[in-house]
């Protein structure tokens, strides 16, 4: 006999009625500072404000140059700038890090935070939760995000990992990067592979359309037509693994027609250490 009661499924519509009108809650009132406007931090500003979680009034954007956040205003002149890193937190519930690795460090001890109130989020690639520690404090509630330059397009694979996080600030963070792509939350010691295969994992797919380019150029095609014809097919060969939540030597085996030419490429592929070549790619962004 099933042990769940009639009150025990109203307590849990009631849960999730509940959580659902507090994230409401906290997108409307929710201020988020940005510190970098480079291709990552103003990326990120540009998605964050063509969403319809946060209102781009409420986002700030901080960068010691002008000329970059002259750039955002431009693109949306309700998002608000500033070269002072302290103005910009000073009111923020979430603070996006959004510097190269180098400079995290000096970036944040340049700071004055409310750990206990505000979300400090760091997009810094290979910086362990450990040395925010040091940085922030053992209570601040920490993630750290990866994603990839596709965010432009409000198309990445968003990393996600979270460092004294309730989930309620998971799902916070989770989706506004949702808003920008596909978001993942997971633990942190999968994130160097998973940096590896997301973040600089679509380098490798855009080196495979390059060449296919070239290919298509010594064969005769424009180049320009030889661009749109291997991109499009790039973006139906991933939307066939994700609608369809397949394997892709499934969808390589109904276009591989014994003698067929796919196959025969296929074949010249490997030859030449395709797979061998991805994977040592991927293994090597690892280290």
């Amino acid at each position: 006999m099933c042990q769940w009661s009639s009150s025990c499924y109203c307590n849990m519509a009631i849960d999730t009625f509940f959580i659902k009108n507090m994230l409401e809650l906290k997108f409307k009132y929710m201020k988020v500072a940005i510190i970098g406007a480079g291709n990552m931090g103003g990326a990120i500003a540009r998605g964050m404000a063509q969403g319809s979680l946060i209102r781009p009034a409420d986002i700030t954007v901080s960068n010691p140059s002008e000329g970059k956040l002259r750039a955002i205003k431009e693109f949306n002149p309700q998002i608000k700038t500033t070269c002072n890193n302290q103005e910009a937190i000073n009111e923020a519930d979430l603070i996006i890090l959004a510097v190269k690795p180098w400079f995290i460090k000096e970036v944040i001890e340049g700071l004055t935070l409310q750990t206990e109130k505000q979300i400090i989020a760091s997009v810094a690639a290979g910086i362990p939760f450990a040395e925010y520690e040091q940085w922030i404090g053992e209570k601040a509630t920490i993630f750290r995000i990866i994603p990839n330059t596709a965010i432009s397009q409000m198309q990445s694979m968003t990393l996600l990992a979270s460092h004294n996080a309730s989930k309620e600030q998971e799902a916070l963070l989770a989706n506004i990067f949702n808003e920008m792509g596909v978001a993942m939350l997971i633990d942190e010691k999968q994130m160097g592979a998973a940096t590896a295969l997301t973040s600089c994992g679509i380098a490798y797919v855009l080196k495979y359309i390059q060449a296919a380019m070239q290919a298509g150029v010594e064969m005769g095609i424009y180049p320009k037509d030889a661009a749109r014809m291997v991109a499009q097919s790039v973006k139906g060969a991933a939307e066939l693994i994700l609608t369809n939540e397949s394997h892709p030597s499934v969808e390589i085996d109904k276009v591989t027609t014994p003698g067929g030419l796919t196959i025969k490429g296929i074949n010249e592929l490997e030859h030449g250490g395709f797979t061998s070549a991805i994977i040592n790619a991927m293994k090597a962004s690892l280290k």
